[in-house]
């Protein structure tokens, strides 16, 4: 389920019934600086589609009757997520998107989550303002690697965060563990030295001090 603190709710947001002219939502996105805009039916409950300003001004260039209903030129009227979607269906959904559409229990319009506020949220998950260095770990994708790695670094230290990235050769994972704020350089040394004793390449090491 999405956390309710990422999405805007409806109540927040700038919406245009399915009613309106093209020059209307083209006058509203001028207005409020937004690159698009949802668009409802006339009950306020259902999402019809997004209007972009782009496609508004790309289609009066050409001398489009600009009194045409907005629904003339609406997108994405099939992206949208359920508000009890897991991460994965998110992430992929949103992708291409200023935002994501969110459907309550009922399939109505409840609000829309922001590629912003995801992308905080991963950076918040990352934990990078509490780290002190970033390995990047390559580890065998076998039973057992991920585990035997970690224990490795657990000998000097807690690990804050873990975050499994799948590499180019599908025989290997790319694996970053996030080190507390308070290791040191040379105890980040000694981990790094520890992994590849352990047979455990380190191609990456970030420094979260000069980086944040």
């Amino acid at each position: 389920m999405i956390f309710n603190s990422l999405i805007k709710p409806k109540s927040t947001l700038t919406t245009l019934d399915e009613s309106a002219t093209l020059s209307e939502a083209l006058d509203v996105l001028e207005e409020t600086g937004y690159r698009c805009v949802p668009v409802l039916d006339k009950s306020g409950k259902i999402f019809r589609g997004n209007i972009y300003k782009m496609h508004l001004y790309r289609h009066k260039s050409r001398g489009g009757d600009m009194d045409l209903p907005v629904t003339t030129l609406l997108k994405n009227a099939t992206k949208f997520i359920s508000i009890n979607a897991a991460f994965f269906t998110i992430f992929f959904a949103i992708r291409d998107l200023p935002y994501i559409t969110v459907l309550d229990d009922n399939n109505q319009f409840y609000g829309i989550l922001t590629h912003n506020s995801l992308l905080r949220m991963l950076a918040a998950g990352w934990n990078v303002k509490n780290g002190s260095y970033v390995l990047t770990v390559i580890t065998p994708d076998e039973r057992g690697a991920l585990v035997s790695a970690a224990k490795e670094i657990t000998r000097f230290c807690q690990i804050t965060n873990v975050i499994s990235l799948d590499p180019d050769e599908e025989t290997m994972k790319r694996v970053l563990y996030t080190l507390p704020a308070d290791v040191s350089k040379d105890r980040m040394e000694k981990i790094v030295k520890r992994l590849q004793k352990k047979g455990f390449e380190v191609p990456e090491i970030e420094d979260l001090h000069q980086s944040y």
